[in-house]
């Protein structure tokens, strides 16, 4: 499939994927992957399901390190084998399961595993202060960071964990499936807080499914099938169709590959229609000269023919001498005897 570069190609990536391959046992789930994110740009990482895009997302997020290949961090080689890992050089992944606790509040959701402490106890006052800055940063609608995350809606549930996930000042979001079984206000909501991290200059990758989402956030879309790269586009030069072909392999079928096949003939006839007529035109060039020789092969053939007509009435002539002188010698006898 064409590939297309970003307008920051000459920037370097904060996040860059080499070569990155997977194996499971006889299972290849990923060859040979390259991927890169900028700052403030969204890259959409698409395909069919068993593409490998999960196990590329575990391998950014360090769940599962990759077997071969190279992850670079800001144009520098990092190993990246366990989430903290990933963490520390400002990777956060928000996966589907968004892994909240229902009974705990937003602000408890929030500072899950990061809880403020002073002098041995909780700093609720100073974690809700933060909680309440963070929301209000990117617009997040909650009617309280005190209601228990049971009492929200999905789309209020993902942008909680889409805002957990910027405490450590990440500089790369991993969303996988935002928008997944949400309804038409709740992923206006969700695609409203990518286009703001986004704006804050973060790097954001978008899995999904939704073209329409796609679209409507992403710049550029990266497509996986069967554990391969089959193209990267820009989203805004781009059809919706060809980025679905890519996803299917469309382009990859038994018509096209007859298609192909059909090209491949033609080219071989047209190669030997152009031998055949290179040669007819060397013969044409070569015909004069033949002519031009002719007559003079001709001319010796004709001195060859009167020298030996020469040479054949030479030889009658002293035949027929020969032959006079015998007569004579045999007659002379006869006239002696007369006399």
């Amino acid at each position: 499939m064409p590939a297309t570069q970003s307008t920051e190609a000459g920037a370097t990536p904060v996040l860059a994927l080499r070569g990155i391959s997977k194996r499971f046992g006889a299972v290849q789930a990923l060859t040979d992957v390259d991927l890169e994110i900028r700052a403030g740009e969204v890259v959409a990482l698409v395909g069919d399901n068993g593409a490998g895009k999960s196990t590329l997302v575990k391998t950014i997020a360090g769940v599962g390190p990759a077997d071969d290949g190279v992850i670079e961090w800001e144009g520098r080689p990092v190993t990246v084998d366990r989430p903290h890992a990933a963490q520390e050089l400002g990777i956060a992944t928000v996966y589907q399961d968004l892994a909240l606790c229902d009974n705990l509040d937003v602000v408890g959701n929030l500072f899950l595993g990061r809880e403020i402490v002073r002098a041995g106890v909780l700093d609720e006052v100073e974690m809700e202060r933060r909680a309440r800055e963070l929301l209000s940063t990117l617009s997040i609608r909650i009617p309280s960071v005190r209601i228990p995350i049971a009492s929200l809606s999905g789309g209020q549930r993902q942008t909680v964990a889409i805002a957990r996930s910027l405490l450590g000042e990440p500089k790369i979001v991993i969303l996988d499936e935002p928008t997944a079984a949400l309804g038409v206000e709740q992923t206006a909501q969700v695609l409203d807080l990518v286009e703001r991290l986004r704006e804050r200059g973060l790097g954001v990758i978008l899995i999904s499914h939704n073209m329409a989402d796609v679209k409507a956030v992403a710049d550029r879309v990266a497509v996986l099938r069967l554990g391969r790269n089959n193209g990267t586009f820009e989203v805004a030069s781009t059809s919706q169709e060809e980025i679905i072909s890519a996803i299917t392999g469309a382009t990859d079928n038994a018509v096209t590959r007859r298609r192909a096949r059909s090209a491949e003939v033609a080219e071989v006839a047209g190669a030997v229609e152009a031998t055949a007529a290179t040669a007819a035109a060397g013969a044409a060039e070569a015909a004069p000269t033949t002519q031009a020789a002719e007559p003079a092969q001709a001319d010796k053939a004709g001195e060859k023919a009167d020298k030996k007509a020469g040479e054949t009435a030479a030889a009658d002539k002293t035949a027929q001498a020969g032959h006079a002188d015998k007569a004579a010698q045999a007659d002379k006898p006869e006239k002696e005897a007369g006399a």
